[in-house]
């Protein structure tokens, strides 16, 4: 992956961030948590490194939610509009960044579907990427 400053913002334009680094990786997930943050049928996320976020503008506007029984899950959000925003994952030494948020074109694009066991039954997958039933890595099904 190759874009090495990258920026976006939510809808309102109160809070705007900065990614330094190249993007790590990217997927898209299926699973209810997201299907749910977002209102759309997946999530489309890009990981960068810890340390690779920081926000220009409007960070205390920020809010978070996460379930208590999440592992791998966090909605960032701007509080004025509701826009996703990205978050740091510390535990995984990851920043999660929801790709509608960017402004421009990251340089690369999801390179997985995860959670397909799970996916909407309403949504049909037609791309050639690879599928998983679960998380990436996972060695029993969990939502993220």
């Amino acid at each position: 992956m190759t874009k090495e400053l990258l920026a976006g913002g939510c809808l309102c334009g109160a809070v705007r961030f900065e990614l330094t680094g190249a993007p790590e990786w990217a997927h898209s997930c299926h699973c209810s948590r997201c299907r749910k943050a977002t209102g759309a049928a997946f999530a489309s996320n890009l990981f960068l490194p810890a340390g690779a976020l920081r926000f220009s503008q409007g960070e205390e506007r920020i809010r978070s939610f996460r379930p208590p029984d999440a592992e791998r899950f966090t909605r960032a959000f701007c509080e004025v509009c509701g826009s996703s925003l990205p978050w740091s994952n510390e535990a995984r030494g990851r920043v999660v960044v929801p790709m509608g948020t960017l402004d421009d074109d990251p340089g690369c694009s999801p390179q997985a579907h995860i959670f397909v066991g799970s996916k909407a039954p309403w949504f049909t997958i037609t791309d050639s990427l690879p599928q998983h039933p679960e998380a990436l890595g996972s060695g029993e099904r969990r939502e993220p």
